[in-house]
């Protein structure tokens, strides 16, 4: 099957309709509405009528946030969350979806196949599937499906439903449908990013020793970047790597000026034996001496695998992946369910090392992988 289906029409007033009878089709259908971030209301409108047509779901819409709940009074809560919306797409297109391959080895190609409708692909199907006679989950489920992940954290639907509907959001376990090629990856390392500034004295290049120099004095830092040696550290069982990197330089203001200024933009990527407050002192350390601003940061969240729901949730997977828990390289939304005290995992179909890429892409294969995995767990934890 090659996806032939017309992207949506926002002028079309009915939402798309995703059926959830054939998941390949699914992840299709999910992928071929557009949703470049700030353009999710398409997607979240089909969203939205898949779950709301499902009675044993309660619909709550923030935004082009949806999330919906089911009220069987179990004594535990799982979150399945994910994000609705897609970086930019190719030049030509990389949509609509395309189907290659055949039976076990087929790949669907396309923008979102891997960050993240795969893992919203099998979501929507288990929603609808755990709500069937005979196949309820033996716990509660809350599903999220939000906007603006891929853009700077303050427009974020998911930190807006932390701020003003956390009650949505309580659970004891969480489950992220970030891309980890089926694998189970805990926790995520931090992020922070600092300018590190060197000051100078302008003049005119023809007349340079009258002035400072301040890219050239910018040296020692890039020489501080180039000797660090990142850290591997181990939480909870989980071996994170780390890395600091200078990210961007800009200074001077015309071709024949000596630059008074110049600022170097370094990322720290810190594993979650560290707070905010630590990797700050950490960058403060590394460039003593020199004015460092922080610009943006996001804390790491650790692991968890010790908590009864995840250990649950682990072994009941691995029994059907094999293989074993790794640490998330990288930030994901498991950090902010750690600020609310939920522990959570990463857990989806997709290579992350293809998030974002132009040749975007998913085995067919890891789509059933995950939902079986999970099915298996949610009706038996």
């Amino acid at each position: 099957m090659t996806s032939q289906q017309n992207r949506f029409d926002p002028a079309l007033t009915e939402p798309a309709t995703l059926a959830t009878s054939d998941l390949v089709d699914l992840l299709a259908a999910v992928c071929d509405i557009e949703s470049v971030s700030g353009d999710e209301a398409a997607l979240a409108d089909a969203v939205e009528a898949l779950l709301a047509d499902q009675p044993h779901l309660e619909v709550t819409r923030d935004g082009d946030a949806v999330v919906a709940r089911t009220l069987l009074g179990r004594d535990r809560r799982v979150v399945l969350a994910g994000h609705l919306d897609t970086v930019p797409l190719t030049d030509p297109p990389n949509l609509p979806t395309r189907l290659e391959g055949t039976g076990d080895d087929r790949v669907l190609w396309g923008r979102g196949t891997v960050d993240m409708k795969a893992g919203i692909a099998v979501m929507l199907a288990l929603a609808v599937e755990l709500g069937r006679p005979g196949s309820e989950p033996a716990v509660d489920l809350t599903y999220v499906f939000y906007d603006h992940e891929e853009v700077e954290a303050t427009k974020s639907g998911l930190g807006r439903l932390v701020r003003n509907r956390p009650e949505l959001l309580t659970g004891d376990f969480a489950v992220l449908g970030e891309p980890t090629s089926a694998d189970i990856e805990g926790g995520c390392q931090g992020t922070i990013r600092v300018d590190v500034r060197t000051r100078g004295v302008a003049a005119h290049s023809a007349r340079s020793w009258r002035g400072e120099n301040a890219i050239h004095a910018a040296a020692p830092i890039l020489a501080r970047l180039t000797a660090y040696e990142p850290a591997e550290v181990e939480v909870d069982g989980l071996r994170y790597r780390e890395g600091v990197n200078a990210v961007g330089i800009r200074g001077g203001i015309a071709g024949n000026v000596v630059p008074d200024e110049c600022t170097v933009t370094v990322n720290y990527r810190f594993a979650p034996s560290r707070d905010l407050a630590e990797a700050e002192a950490h960058l403060r350390d590394l460039f003593d001496g020199y004015e460092v601003t922080v610009t943006d940061a996001s804390p790491a969240a650790r692991p968890g695998l010790d908590d009864p729901l995840a250990a649950e949730f682990v072994a009941a997977v691995l029994e059907l992946t094999g293989g074993e828990p790794k640490p998330k390289f990288g930030w994901t939304d498991v950090a902010r369910f750690a600020e609310l005290g939920i522990p959570a995992v990463n857990f989806a179909p997709g290579d992350p090392s293809l998030a974002h890429a132009d040749d975007e892409r998913v085995p067919v294969r890891e789509l059933g992988v995950c939902r079986d995995a999970l099915r298996t767990w949610l009706r038996g934890a």
